[in-house]
């Protein structure tokens, strides 16, 4: 309705419906301007205001527990990881008295001490003047041990201190370090861990059947960018970038890889992505076509004529060269036989759309709960689609323990009565409609009960990110961004497989007597190979 018309002359439903259009414009406007003041508060270091409360609909749709779960357990017995060393305490007991045993009392407790050890090491000087050196004991390099070297690892990257902060820990127990020598034990030598952390992710892609993505906000070099985790029950992976682009997200699923395959997979890729034929035909030319690197696959493009229409200077919808490249992308992580027929669940945001892709059932609800409404009638049909969806929802999770043909129809028509009914708010039913066009990625879990509806261990798993970004804002190099992101999936790999990683880093490092961890890529294969 134009605002401009003659209010005199509208009707009484004419001037409800403009007072709901103009409710409408104020509820955005005030949306923005809280966006700005939260942006200025933040700029200036102040705390900005609370965020909407979680809606609770995965909680509130879980099966009751019995009353016999309904008492908080009771904390079981006290076992301490390390050897139970017995002191015999004395007591000043009268003469004439009986002796009756001992009444065991356990305290633990935890001894911090440095040690500066001297190694005298012989030399000699063999018949053909060659010198021969003792070495060192296992673990040692440089002048730190390896016992220092896990404590320094442990509390900046699970520990989540700060370098200042850990660099005044360690003088007060009296190690002689400085803060770069510091930062040169978290960042240089680091290759393994970083290998490690690479095969995680490949092994997770090798044999996952869903994996869960999520990304968050990420400070490089002083410029923004986005750090974009990918996971499931089993392993944790993280990798900055500074862009969070479907290129972007293509690129990390690689892991590591860094070819361009023109195999089955990219074509249909690129089928599916609305490529012209006559370009996937140029294509397809060659056959199956794998080059090595970016600069070689540029090259090839240029060689077959495919360029960017920023350098033709034409219009066109969709960039060729960046579709062509996402394809290629594709078909070398099929190339490499990660996410044969696994899932990607995300939150629906756009860079995750690829392969079978499924969404998160939290985040589709949230936009029902964080719709405005301004009347009765609005707050009504909200409430009543929430009742409807939390309902559905409890049915998918009891679908996914007992999956069957005939409840997977009746979901399936029951969705569509659910998101295709007509509200009389507007908003709520354009909603329902975006909703609706999103059913298939909805009902992914239909065909696939083994993935979960909703990303929660992502999140659940990025805010370790976040809470390193808030104590150290950002890096400076690449080996520390790649060090952070790795270390950071490492600990969260660990965890998932109960392992602590204060015995992780002691194997890795050598430590004398510490017990040998497996290889985490090998139990995530392993966790992932199906039973």
């Amino acid at each position: 309705m134009n605002v401009s018309e003659d209010l005199d002359v509208l009707t009484p439903v004419q001037l409800k419906e403009l007072v709901v259009v103009l409710l409408g414009k104020v509820a955005a406007l005030e949306r923005m301007v809280g966006e700005q003041r939260a942006e200025i508060a933040r700029l200036n270091g102040l705390k900005g205001p609370p965020d909407i409360k979680p809606s609770g609909m995965d909680k509130a749709t879980e099966p009751a527990k019995s009353d016999r779960h309904a008492s908080r357990p009771r904390r079981g017995k006290v076992r301490p990881r390390v050897r139970i060393e017995d002191s015999v305490l004395q007591a000043a007991a009268p003469a004439g008295s009986r002796f009756k045993g001992y009444e065991t009392y356990l305290v633990q407790d935890l001894v911090l001490s440095v040690r500066a050890i001297r190694y005298l090491r012989e030399r000699w000087i063999t018949p053909d003047g060659k010198t021969i050196v003792a070495p060192l004991p296992a673990g040692t390099k440089g002048h730190f041990g390896p016992d220092l070297r896990r404590f320094v690892l442990m509390q900046y990257h699970q520990g989540q201190t700060t370098l200042p902060r850990l660099t005044a820990l360690l003088h007060s127990v009296g190690v002689s370090i400085s803060k770069r020598e510091i930062q040169r034990l978290l960042t240089e030598k680091q290759d393994g861990f970083l290998d490690e952390a690479r095969d995680v992710l490949r092994a997770g892609l090798e044999t996952s059947p869903w994996v869960s993505v999520d990304d968050t906000g990420a400070r490089h070099k002083a410029k923004n960018g986005f750090c974009t985790q990918i996971g499931n029950d089993w392993f944790t992976w993280f990798g900055t970038r500074s862009a969070k682009s479907r290129l972007n997200f293509l690129d990390l699923l690689r892991a590591g890889h860094t070819d361009y395959v023109l195999n089955e997979a990219a074509f249909g890729y690129l089928r599916s992505r609305g490529l012209p034929g006559p370009l996937i035909a140029r294509l397809a030319e060659a056959g199956e076509t794998r080059l090595v690197d970016k600069a070689a696959w540029q090259a090839h493009l240029n060689q077959i004529g495919i360029v960017s229409p920023a350098k033709t200077g034409l219009a066109v919808i969709q960039d060729p060269v960046q579709i062509a490249t996402e394809g290629a992308q594709w078909g070398s992580i099929h190339a490499h036989g990660f996410l044969h027929d696994a899932v990607v669940l995300s939150d629906d945001a756009g860079q995750f759309d690829i392969g079978q892709h499924a969404l998160c059932w939290v985040h589709a609800e949230r936009l029902v709960h964080k719709l405005d409404t301004f009347t009765d009638l609005h707050r009504t049909a909200q409430q009543r689609m929430r009742k409807l969806i939390w309902n559905f929802y409890a049915d998918l999770k009891v679908y996914r323990t007992n999956p069957n043909k005939s409840r997977r129809l009746a979901l399936r028509a029951r969705f569509d009565r659910i998101f295709r009914r007509r509200t009389g708010f507007v908003t709520l039913d354009r909603l329902l409609a975006r909703l609706w066009v999103n059913k298939a990625e909805l009902l992914m879990v239909l065909e696939r009960p083994e993935i979960p509806l909703h990303t929660n261990g992502s999140e659940n798993d990025i805010r370790c990110h976040v809470t390193r970004r808030k104590v150290s804002a950002g890096t400076r190099s690449d080996t520390g961004r790649d060090c952070r992101d790795a270390f950071l999936g490492l600990a969260k790999t660990c965890a998932k497989h109960g392992i602590a990683f204060w015995d992780y880093l002691g194997s890795r490092l050598s430590v004398p007597g510490q017990r040998l961890i497996p290889p985490l890529p090998h139990l995530v294969r392993c966790r992932g190979q199906p039973a």
